[in-house]
């Protein structure tokens, strides 16, 4: 039976029977049952793929930001280095470099190059191993942005997914904008902005060609390729990616022979800010943190502070120049550090002995390679030799103590030797690396000091300086540091007397004093700094004089738990302050930045501000999420009477929605806490410290509008200045971290008086005098130089002098006996007596 037109034989003889069509047909099964199986994942994997829109939106791990008031950028904090930049502003240069080196038909494909896969897979399969990748760009951003750097094929084919699902809804300039951003590119550097500045200390539109494709090779092998720790391997990939901007017509021969040739110039850079306050820095890191918890590094926070860049260059210059002259005065205490030289001397060596010093404050460290008679030369670290003249020199006489320095030197030989290591201050305005004259030996100073102003308005602090150098210590000692104020305190007594009945003009024994305390010692003898006494002496003359045994029968006088209340209204911690006698001579504590707000009391006509340094923070886009509202002196403001309401806060508060309220909002008034009547005494009896008192080094600024007192501590512990005009309130302090004598004579008129006037020398720079208007409740009399007592104009020995109009004016000036508790007749509450274990003895 003939069965060839069965159906079993006609599907017999459609069937393959020769060996290639059994392949093509397995080939064609398995390319289906691929499909089949690519469809099913698919199906499954395109519901766990995260929206496209958010990779455009999402949020780059952007460091915080913070910076100046003027717009300058004081620091950055966070594990990643970003700086994000538009496309549009991406050098042309750069993508190409990018396009060769990583996907030079990025334009063309659709986010998958299978080509290029078929490519690599073939290759990686004669290799035995994975030697090539073919990832696109667009696969990279998707891996990077959403997928785990997990190597697995479900990975690989759901990166594969999102490049289809990128391609559709993002335009190409979009996805290589996110690719320039968010690649790492090794050392912490996230994207090529960063790159530019931690490789190169330069901006995008500023690298050359050679090192554009550098920085183009890295996203292969950031670790392996990195120019500062495998500059042989980047050296090859670079010039790898050159040769392949050349075949693909971006350059020349010319400009890919150039490049090829050009060395390898990347090195260690900073990201580098245009204003210099770590100590303020820190503070506002650390009130983020508080704030923000782990979004602090990673939320792209701007944060814009109430620092003055000019006023802080001021100070952080005026700190270091008062530190380094207190130095000098001490005496030399001897290189740091020394190192064998060998003839001739070798850099390479030089180098590697000054490697593990670093600059601090202003100073370089630097070899001593040569000396001559009265002069020696030194190989700084930055890689200059300078030379040191005698005045460089001659300052240098040993230090044996804090009191005593041994005999001048007659010949370099004396102070420095070849091979010492020693530190160097350049001449002011000297670029790195400059070898001009100017330069002086120098040594890191031991002793430390903090500068602090505000704006006596509304508190702002203008400027911050904490210490000589925030990476050397980064103890803040303008907010840290507290220590007793010594005189400086003296004014808030004067004040507390003031508001008590006495006036300038009354008189008080500055005779010699002994009192026995048991809160104290056995016996007590407070004696004047200048270890001269006085009989009764005006108010306005001893504080000018700041005379102890006065300011100590004051405070008796009006009661030391008074006078101690009295002082918590100018910021003063009521613990901190001695309910004994001890207060006259300012036995309390307090910060630098306390003193400066104390004192802006008085600069602000009687209002108690609060200091603040944030002024507002901003997220990643800009918007306002903090505002600051500070308390503001304002005598026309409701609740401005003396008392009328507590002090409040300044600090930045939430804004509605995170944005910034555009209605007008009324200032918050800070409370008044002085009448202007005494306000006006108190500034006008710190104006005559710096006429003819203690503060007199003042005087060379050439103002009338300036007030201020000096401080120094028992054994010259601390020496302070504050001072004022109607702009700026500003504390200087030096002393020793570990609190000792700064030794003899080192006093605040001599010691942080010169620290104050060299940072208000800038500050006060296009500041017009503003005389303090005298108040309505003020009116001016004729009183006797020396007794205090009304004269006639016309009488030789008369003064002019300011009373509050009022009971005690009328009658004229009382005095304060010595010995006594007797108060001028104010209608004030009677004060209560010295306790009875505190008895005066007169000599």
């Amino acid at each position: 039976m003939d069965r060839s037109g069965s159906p079993h034989a006609r599907i017999a003889s459609w069937l393959p029977h020769k060996p290639w069509q059994v392949a093509v047909l397995a080939l064609l099964g398995l390319f289906v049952t691929g499909v089949i199986v690519l469809a099913v994942v698919a199906a499954v994997l395109l519901p766990t793929l995260p929206p496209v829109r958010d990779l455009s939106e999402v949020e780059l791990k952007v460091p915080l930001r913070v910076y100046t008031a003027d717009g300058q950028l004081i620091a950055e904090f966070g594990e990643e280095k970003r700086i994000p930049v538009k496309i549009e502003n991406v050098p042309p240069r750069l993508i190409q470099a990018i396009l060769s080196a990583e996907d030079h038909s990025f334009y063309s494909h659709h986010g998958v190059d299978f080509l290029g896969i078929a490519r690599a897979a073939w290759r990686n399969f004669r290799a035995g191993g994975t030697s090539q990748g073919a990832s696109t760009i667009t696969m990279q951003v998707a891996r990077n942005f959403f997928l785990s750097p997990e190597k697995t094929y479900t990975r690989k084919l759901r990166e594969i997914l999102l490049a289809f699902k990128i391609e559709r809804e993002l335009s190409k300039d979009e996805i290589l904008e996110l690719y320039i951003n968010k690649i790492f590119l090794g050392h912490r550097a996230y994207g090529f902005a960063a790159a530019a500045q931690i490789y190169y200390g330069t901006t995008l539109d500023k690298l050359s060609l050679a090192e554009v494709a550098l920085l183009a090779g890295l996203p292969k092998a950031p670790s392996r390729d990195n120019p500062l720790t495998n500059p042989q391997s980047a050296l090859e990939r670079r010039n790898y990616v050159l040769r392949h901007m050349h075949g693909l017509g971006y350059i020349d021969q010319e400009a890919l022979d150039r490049a090829v040739s050009a060395p390898i110039t990347a090195s260690r850079h900073a990201l580098r800010y245009e204003a210099d306050a770590p100590y303020v820095a820190e503070m506002v890191r650390q009130y983020m943190f508080e704030a923000y918890d782990e979004k602090t590094y990673a939320g792209g926070f701007h944060v814009y502070t109430t620092i003055d860049s000019r006023h802080q260059r001021a100070a952080d210059r005026a700190l270091r120049r008062a530190l380094l002259e207190y130095d000098r005065r001490h005496g030399y205490r001897g290189p740091a550090g020394h190192v064998t030289l060998n003839e001739p001397v070798e850099a390479d060596r030089l180098d590697d002995a000054l490697k593990d010093y670093r600059i601090v404050g202003d100073l370089v460290p630097g070899v001593v390679v040569a000396t001559e008679e009265q002069s020696a030369a030194i190989y700084t670290q930055d890689g200059v030799t300078v030379n040191l003249d005698w005045e460089a020199l001659s300052w240098a006489r040993p230090h044996v103590d804090e009191n005593t320095v041994g005999a001048a030197p007659k010949v370099a030989a004396q102070i420095v030797k070849p091979g010492d290591i020693v530190y160097v201050e350049p001449p002011e305005g000297a670029q790195p690396g400059a070898a001009n004259g100017g330069w002086r030996l120098a040594q890191i100073p031991q002793v430390a000091g903090a500068l602090v102003s505000l704006r006596p308005r509304d508190g702002a602090i203008l400027a911050l300086a904490g210490g000589f150098d925030f990476y050397q210590s980064s103890f803040n000692r303008a907010t840290q540091a507290e220590r007793q104020p010594g005189s400086s305190l003296k004014p808030f007594v004067y004040t507390a007397a003031l508001e008590k009945g006495f006036t300038p003009a009354s008189t008080v024994s500055g005779a010699p004093i002994v009192i026995e305390d048991a809160n104290l010692e056995d016996e007590w003898r407070p004696e004047n700094y200048s270890r001269r006494f006085f009989g009764p002496t005006r108010l306005r003359k001893a504080l000018a004089l700041s005379l102890n045994t006065v300011s100590i029968r004051l405070v008796r006088a009006i009661g030391p738990s008074y006078a101690a209340d009295y002082l918590t209204r100018f910021g003063f911690a009521r613990d901190k302050l001695p309910r004994n006698l001890s207060l006259a001579l300012g036995n309390a504590s307090a910060t630098p930045l306390q003193m400066a707000s104390a004192f802006a009391v008085y600069a602000n006509g009687g209002f108690r501000v609060e200091p603040y340094f944030i002024a507002r923070v901003e997220d990643a886009r800009h918007n306002v999420l903090e505002q600051a509202r500070p308390l503001v002196a304002c005598g026309d403001c409701p609740g401005s009477a003396v008392g009328a309401r507590t002090p409040g806060t300044a600090r930045a508060v939430p804004t509605a929605g995170g944005q910034e309220s555009t209605a007008a909002e009324p200032p918050q008034p800070a409370p008044r806490v002085l009448t202007p009547e005494v306000n006006f005494l108190m500034t006008s009896m710190m104006q005559d410290v710096i006429r003819e008192g203690t503060g007199s080094g003042a005087k060379v600024l050439g103002r009338r509008d300036i007030a201020g007192k000096t401080g120094t501590t028992d054994d010259y512990r601390d020496a302070w200045f504050s001072g004022y005009n109607h702009e700026v309130a500003a504390t200087a302090w030096v002393g020793f971290d570990q609190a000792s004598s700064l030794g003899r004579g080192e006093a605040g008129g001599r010691t942080a008086l010169p620290m104050w006037v060299d940072y208000m020398r800038v500050a006060l720079e296009g500041i017009a005098e503003n005389p303090v208007a005298t108040p309505d409740g003020i009116t001016k009399s004729y009183v006797h130089a020396e007794t205090g007592e009304p004269v006639a104009a016309g009488d030789p020995d008369a003064i002019e002098e300011y009373f509050a109009r009022g009971p005690a004016a009328a009658e004229g000036p009382r005095t304060a006996e010595a010995g006594t508790a007797e108060m001028p007749e104010t209608g004030a509450p009677p004060v209560p007596p010295p306790s009875d274990n505190i008895r005066e003895k007169l000599f």
